[in-house]
């Protein structure tokens, strides 16, 4: 069975734990309506992506 030999003190654990904050997400504006969209994903307000319309937004109201 693995046990410490030694305690591991506060500064290495948060330096080992350095990395394990969440990111904040990326977001930017829609070309077409204004609305913060996710990059690559198809704008939640409007429905559009890459300039064309691909959903229907009028019918999921």
């Amino acid at each position: 069975m693995a046990v410490p030999k030694h305690k591991v003190s506060k500064s290495k654990r948060d330096m080992r734990r350095s990395h394990d904050a969440l990111k904040a997400s990326a977001y930017q504006e829609c070309p077409n309506c204004g609305e913060l969209m996710r990059p690559h994903h198809v704008c939640g307000a409007c429905g559009y992506y890459s300039g064309r319309e691909v959903s229907d937004i009028s019918d999921n109201v």
